[in-house]
Parts: C-alpha cells; sequence; structure tokens
C-alpha cells in the first residue's frame, strides 16, 4: 500500500472516531470537558426538579460524585447555583437571573426599537444604530442604511470602540464612577488624527453627554463620518443602549446638528418608555 493511500486511511479512521464522539456526548462523559460538563449540570435543572443533590446530579450526568462535588463548588462561587443549608442540596443561583435579565433587555430593546429606528431613517434619509456596550466596545444590533446613493456600509454585528463613538459616549455616560474607573483602564488607541484619547477630556465629554442628552462624534472613530446618538434608559432606569444617526461628513454637516439631535432624542426616549422607563426616574446615577 502507497504512503498516500496509508495517510487516506488514517484519516478515514480519525473522522470515524470524531464522529463516534461526537455522536452523543452524554453518553460518552470521559470526554466531556470540564466546561461542557458544567453547562449540563446547569441544564439538569428543570421546573420539576428544582433541586438536587450530588448523588442525582451524578447519576444523571453519567460522571463521578467527586467531578459533581468539584463543579458545584465552582458555580456555587460564581452565584449560578446557591445550596440549601438545610439538606445541602443545590438549584440554580441568582446569577443565572443577572446574566438572563441582560439577555432580556437586548433582546426588549431590539424589538421594540425596530419600526422607531425605521422611522428614523426616514426623517434623516441617514444610517440609523442601535448599539449596546460590551466590555471597552459598542456593538451594532441594528444599523439601517440611508437610502441615498452615498451611504455607510452596514456595520450590523461589528463592533467598535466605545471611548470614540457617539454611541458609546452615550453608554459610557449611564456607568456608576467605580466602573467608569475600571473602563478607562482599557487601552485607548486612536484611530484618526480626531480621536480623543486624553482620560480628562473624555470625562469632560461624558459630562456633555449628561448635560445634553446626546453626543456627538466628529471622524473621532472614523475618517468622514460623524454621529449623534442618545441613551436608551429601561424600566430601572439604567442606560441599556444607545441610537446613533450616522453619515457621511459631506453630508451630515454640523450646521445640521440642531435639526438632527432633537429626533435622536426623541426616537430614544420612545423606545425608552416603551420598555417601561419614566422620565421622573434619575437618569444618571
Amino acid at each position: 500500500m502507497t504512503e498516500e493511500a496509508n495517510g487516506a486511511q488514517r484519516e478515514e479512521a480519525t473522522a470515524a472516531r470524531r464522529k463516534e464522539t461526537n455522536r452523543n456526548p452524554r453518553r460518552d462523559s470521559s470526554r466531556l470537558s470540564s466546561v461542557t460538563t458544567a453547562i449540563h449540570l446547569l441544564k439538569t435543572f428543570t421546573e420539576e426538579d428544582v433541586e438536587l443533590g450530588i448523588s442525582e446530579l451524578a447519576k444523571r450526568l453519567n460522571v463521578a460524585k467527586s467531578t459533581v462535588h468539584r463543579l458545584a463548588g465552582a458555580l456555587l462561587d460564581e452565584g449560578l447555583l446557591q445550596q440549601n443549608p438545610e439538606n445541602g442540596r443545590y438549584s440554580l443561583g441568582i446569577g443565572l437571573f443577572a446574566l438572563g435579565s441582560m439577555v432580556r433587555a437586548r433582546l426588549d430593546v431590539t424589538s421594540e426599537s425596530k419600526h422607531i429606528l425605521n422611522a428614523l431613517r426616514e426623517k434623516t434619509q441617514e444610517n440609523v444604530r442601535l448599539a449596546v456596550l460590551e466590555r471597552a466596545s459598542v456593538v451594532f444590533l441594528h444599523d439601517f442604511e440611508s437610502p441615498q446613493t452615498l451611504r455607510l456600509r452596514s456595520g450590523t454585528g461589528q463592533a467598535r470602540p466605545a471611548f470614540c463613538t457617539a454611541e458609546g459616549l452615550c453608554l459610557i455616560s449611564g456607568l456608576r464612577e467605580q466602573q467608569l474607573v475600571n473602563f478607562l483602564t482599557y487601552p485607548r488607541t486612536a484611530r484618526t488624527d480626531k480621536t480623543i484619547t486624553d482620560e480628562d477630556e473624555l470625562r469632560a465629554r461624558i459630562s456633555r453627554v449628561k448635560r445634553h442628552g446626546y453626543a456627538i462624534e466628529d471622524e473621532e472613530c472614523d475618517e468622514g463620518t460623524r454621529c449623534i446618538a442618545a441613551p436608551i434608559h429601561n424600566g430601572d432606569g439604567r442606560i441599556v443602549a444607545a441610537v446613533g444617526v450616522a453619515g457621511p461628513r459631506v453630508r451630515m454637516r454640523k450646521a445640521d446638528f440642531p435639526k438632527i439631535a432633537p429626533l435622536v432624542v426623541e426616537a430614544a426616549e420612545t423606545i425608552s418608555e416603551r420598555m417601561g422607563y419614566s422620565r421622573t426616574q434619575p437618569i444618571y446615577i
């Protein structure tokens, strides 16, 4: 048999083993990673089985009790599990609720905003974006392109540095002081000649956002691009997203900012109200 044939045979055998291994990971627990086993552990709880002990978890997962005990301890430390002090059984922790609430907030703001964002695009004839904060970046959940021939390419699903975007400044303005201090530890690299990286200047810009209710981006993130954004609040008064109108510098002139800004703020306020926000609540903490 040639070396080429031997190589092909070995590749087929390897592929067959992988297929067998992945066919049903629950039946081959020895090959499960700790992360996967921990996920399966969390998914073992149901509405009928809200509390489970180590022995029952080990039986259902088909792993050793020592493994379950180790993983349960780690999940307990992170708040993803909680333990009943009376019987030692475990149940899902409040940490999962917090994570789920963040996901729910994104789903809510996305579903509540689509019609309003489209209406804002029709009024401004520019790109309209919906963004959320992810660590040091903003991620665009929506970026509806302008109907005009000369327009910005949609950035839906893409990320930009939060410190130099209008949407990012709005989202940062909702951070508590310690959260802001932590945020400012992230590296800040200039993207254009106009990018502001100095901490004092950034804090001054954040203060202006709080006073005016919107942020302006003038080529600090991308050359030739301007944007005006306003924050979106949820029912608890927290800033959870931002809506922005972005366009090319040649058409989105500074003289037009006073006309565009109220439209952006109005759209953000309408979305906020649909999410249960009341203007009588404190906006900034």
